[in-house]
């Protein structure tokens, strides 16, 4: 047990080591590019070796027939047993190396059809770029690359949710017409990224269009549909942190930028649809949010999704009337969204690129070839809001971002602080994935606030927020939706607003009050934890105390670890790792146990909140009846957050009992959690036995600090402000010693 709680410090050592240059990455990110390395090469009869820095590459002649491995030549990928890649729908039999200089080696290619194509490689220190063309460009195809496969693997964001079973675990899932509207099935942020934490390779290939997989236990395929080309596949080995440090590298270079996000969004938010449905004005806004606040919930940001739009014609109702209010719903819009930055809220507007067609600016964007076109002329789409068909604005035209660029500060010189895009809905499958990417990249360099529900690879949003979650759904859907964005790169997660958007609208009927009593209890516990929360249908509406009373909790929870989780998210912007967010097999990927957990079957939904705290909500499908759930604690000191029982990992918490009340943490790892208390920051120091250096930046004052604890073999801490020289007392709060923290100052706790 000594030996594994010493290699638990040692793992959270090195995490801090990571974290502790978040600040120097920060200022280098955006001048990243890809490195490039040495690398060598050995020609044999029939096999070609590639030897980089921290991997090796093997390409069998016959069929391109590739394979990754490790320096020490254990296998990472194996070769697949036909063919490494397909074109026009077939296998390639023969390759050859024609060329090679210090950053690339060229093969060229030839399938059964007798087509040739050209494979470049570019290999890197940890990871390999691959990009494949049909030598005849008259022809466009399925191209696929393909080795053996492995399990578990985890990745796809949207897509892993939303199959019969959700499981964050994606082998056996294959697709080829991989997309936003894949397999008959809406998604909206869509990644194709994938990883094995335990083997340690990653591959993703970029592609806007649509797209073919295949993973599992037999294949690992990616590849292009209707195309004579994929440009960018990447293969990525290594350590988890490694993976997504260097995922981020590729993201920015290959321009699916990664952005900061902006600190009220990870505070408890407040969403007029789930509140209020379409019956949104001036007085009903005001009254909602004030029973809120009246009631103690700490919120920081809202969203007021629809109905602000003039409703006497049917032409202004949609988000693209532009700077154009409803007189009678909202006679004073400045008045009024300066009456909650008053209350310390930020305002948020939906937003969409729909354009009716008869609406105020909808004859301008076509005049000037703003809209995606067909046959020359700008095209009509089906959508499911606004009602009418429409004109969507081309995101790939820059003149045209920039122009709904102007339109959109109509609204922020009322003063909007941004917007939640919300696109759904439309009926057209050839639609690029990465439909918002640029529109989002627009507002996010102009400071904008936004929330983020389409998109392809890139993170140009400050909350990834996944697809509308209610009431009358598969609950197992949200943990997982969850999970698998954090794999994909997208750990900004926003899990919906409590109660989901159908209740204010009696959009499920007559339900039990009783379950739906039940449902707003764990849902608001459940959404705690993630990095952003948010409420809508009013709690107090039910007349039940206990309600009411969960729900209060939940938020101020969230509100005291406001601060911390924010530290995390900028680190996980300068190392791309999903520190705000991180599922266990990530976390611990050495460790089996943690695998295969995340699913509708075991419910062993849990994660990794920064270095120092675990998430372990009671949730799913079983919502309304389970009590109790089996928890899993690797290796290391943990230490229940309400009653500050300690556990030595690792164990499996058999049937742990989880009342409504309960708070779905534990503390381990660092065990240093910032929190906001009564308007000061505190740092609170739980006796986890750990050793090594952890490292916190604080939003207001914009400055970072260290804190490194010289032992753990302590009851109580002598905390030293190293920037002071001073001792600073402590005191024993909530099964944790407690002091007032100071942002900038560096610590040392014994």
């Amino acid at each position: 047990m000594k030996e594994q709680n010493k290699n638990n410090n040692i793992m959270y050592m090195n995490r801090a080591l990571i974290r502790s240059a978040f600040l120097l990455a920060i200022c280098v990110l955006s001048q990243m590019t890809i490195a490039q390395t040495a690398f060598s090469v050995k020609e044999e009869d029939s096999i070609i070796r590639v030897k980089a820095k921290n991997y090796q590459l093997e390409i069998r002649k016959n069929g391109f027939r590739y394979s990754i491995l490790k320096t020490d030549g254990s296998v990472l990928l194996d070769a697949h047993e036909q063919s490494g890649i397909t074109y026009l729908g077939v296998p390639v039999v023969q390759s050859k190396l024609i060329g090679q200089d210090e950053h690339t080696l060229r093969f060229e290619t030839i399938n059964t059809l007798q087509v040739k194509g050209i494979v470049t490689i570019t290999p890197s220190d940890r990871y390999c770029k691959m990009e494949i063309r049909i030598g005849d460009q008259r022809f466009s195809a399925s191209i696929t690359a393909r080795t053996k496969g492995l399990s578990p693997v985890y990745g796809l964001s949207d897509h892993a949710a939303v199959r019969e079973h959700p499981s964050t675990e994606v082998s056996g899932y294959e697709s080829n017409y991989f997309g936003a509207l894949a397999d008959g099935r809406h998604t909206r942020l869509v990644s194709n990224f994938v990883i094995s934490p335990q083997k340690g390779i990653a591959c993703v290939h970029l592609e806007p269009g649509k797209k073919r997989l295949r993973f599992s236990a037999r294949e690992w395929m990616q590849g292009s549909d209707n195309a004579n080309a994929m440009p960018a596949l990447f293969y990525f080995t290594g350590t988890p942190q490694e993976i997504y440090q260097d995922y981020l590298t590729v993201r920015n270079f290959e321009k699916y930028p990664v952005y900061a996000p902006k600190y009220e969004w990870f505070g408890v938010g407040w969403e007029a649809f789930g509140a209020l449905g379409w019956i949104t004005n001036h007085q009903t806004i005001s009254e909602n949010i004030n029973t809120y606040l009246q009631k103690g919930f700490p919120l920081s940001w809202m969203v007021i999704g629809s109905g602000f739009w003039p409703n006497h014609e049917a032409r202004f109702q949609a988000t693209t009337s532009f700077g154009l209010w409803d007189t009678v719903k909202y006679p004073d819009p400045s008045g009024l969204i300066h009456s909650f930055h008053d209350k310390g809220l930020k305002v948020i507007l939906g937003l969409r690129i729909a354009f009716i067609p008869t609406g105020p600016y909808t004859e301008e964007g076509i005049a000037k070839g703003y809209f995606i076109k067909k046959e020359g002329k700008a095209r009509i789409f089906r959508v499911s809001f606004p009602k009418s068909d429409c004109y969507f604005l081309d995101g790939n035209n820059p003149q045209a971002v920039k122009w709904y660029l102007g339109l959109c500060k109509k609204w922020l010189s009322y003063g909007v602080d941004g917007f939640k895009e919300d696109l759904f809905g439309y009926e057209i499958t050839d639609f690029p994935d990465s439909k918002l990417n640029a529109v989002n990249e627009a507002l996010m360099n102009d400071g904008v606030y936004v929330m983020g529900r389409n998109g392809y690879i890139s993170s140009p949003m400050d909350l990834h927020r996944y697809e509308d979650f209610n009431y009358n759904q598969n609950q197992d859907r949200g943990p997982v939706n969850g999970l698998s964005f954090a794999y994909s790169g997208f750990p900004y997660v926003y899990p919906d607003i409590v109660g989901g958007t159908g209740l204010a609208n009696n959009l499920f009927g007559d339900i039990d009050k009783e379950k739906l009593k039940i449902y707003l209890m764990r849902n608001a516990r459940y959404a705690s934890v993630n990095p952003s929360m948010s409420f809508g249908y009013g709690v107090w509406e039910l007349n039940d105390p206990r309600v009411l009373q969960v729900c209060l909790e939940a938020a101020r929870l969230h509100a005291r670890l406001h601060p911390y989780i924010y530290s995390e998210a900028i680190h996980t912007y300068a190392t791309g790792f999903p520190y705000t967010l991180t599922p266990l097999p990530l976390a611990f990927p050495s460790d089996t146990r943690v695998h295969n957990r995340e699913n509708d079957k075991v419910r062993g939904y849990q994660w990794m909140i920064g270095d120092a705290l675990m998430a372990a909500p009671l949730y799913g499908n079983d919502y309304d009846t389970a009590t109790h759930r089996t928890i899993y604690l690797p290796a290391g000191s943990w230490m229940d957050y309400d009653n500050g029982r300690l556990y030595k990992g690792p164990l499996l918490l058999d049937k742990f009992y989880m009342p409504v009340e309960k708070t779905p943490l534990f503390v381990g790892g660092s065990g240093f959690v910032p929190e906001e208390v009564n308007g000061k920051l505190m740092g609170r120091i739980y006796p986890v036995g750990f050793a090594g250096t952890t490292s916190f930046r604080d939003n207001k004052a914009g400055v970072g600090s260290t804190i490194r604890f010289l032992n753990g073999q302590w009851k109580e801490p002598i905390v030293k402000d190293l920037t002071t020289g001073k001792t600073i007392r402590t005191k024993l709060v909530r099964h944790a010693f407690e002091f007032e923290f100071i942002p900038g100052h560096n610590y040392e706790i014994r």
